[in-house]
């Protein structure tokens, strides 16, 4: 199925070797997504073919292939293509990892942190990595539980550590603009393997250390 490729220079005017942003997507799945919401403006009262809204389908249907993006990553991959063998048996954590994603149940966003940590047995893995799997997961539709527990396992299925921690810290426009309308709720969800779940010790660490400023 042929391809569209789409470069967007950041503006210098040494752009052959400056850096370019590059977006990519299907062509024909651009064009059907364009057309649903052209109808979908229809019915919600609005003009699709007034000016302001000529191109709002193709955005939207671009914005939509960009937020879903994470449907086309494999996160083991991610993980495997930085696997490194090192002896270090210490807490590594991850913690502040921006994250955004979209309820399944009303297609609106939600939006937070994540702290992943892990306890390298043998492996280690790249710490942008690390980010790469909660961007490829929180990329889908999704629902914070879920999304805590597929982080959690991919890193231990992949890695094999001696124990994995995972915390979510979001907000979820669901909740806050429309249905029960608290602005200022915040979700917190955990996901724990290995010698997180054995070890209060350990566990009481890692919660410790992603509540220190630190840095």
């Amino acid at each position: 199925m042929a391809k569209k490729i789409e470069k967007i220079n950041n503006g210098s005017k040494f752009s052959p070797k400056g850096y370019n942003k590059t977006e990519s997507w299907d062509a024909e799945t651009i064009d059907e997504l364009a057309s649903h919401y052209h109808s979908i403006l229809k019915l919600l009262g609005e003009d699709p073919d007034r000016e302001g809204l000529l191109n709002t389908p193709v955005r939207v249907a671009k914005a939509m292939n960009f937020l879903t993006m994470g449907y086309g990553q494999n996160p083991c991959e991610i993980i495997n293509s930085a696997k490194f063998r090192e002896e270090y048996k210490q807490m590594v954590i991850v913690k502040d990892i921006e994250l955004y994603s979209m309820c399944e149940h009303h297609m609106l966003p939600f939006f937070g942190k994540a702290h992943v940590a892990y306890i390298p047995d043998g492996y280690i893995t790249g710490l942008s990595k690390i980010a790469r799997v909660v961007e490829a997961y929180a990329r889908r539709l999704q629902v914070q539980e879920r999304l805590t527990v597929q982080i959690r396992d991919t890193i231990q299925d992949c890695l094999s550590p001696m124990g994995v921690a995972v915390v979510i810290e979001a907000q979820h426009m669901c909740m806050q603009i429309r249905g029960v309308q608290k602005q200022h709720s915040v979700t917190t969800t955990s996901a724990f393997t290995g010698i997180f779940l054995s070890n209060l010790n350990t566990r009481e660490e890692f919660v410790h250390l992603i509540g220190s400023n630190l840095h």
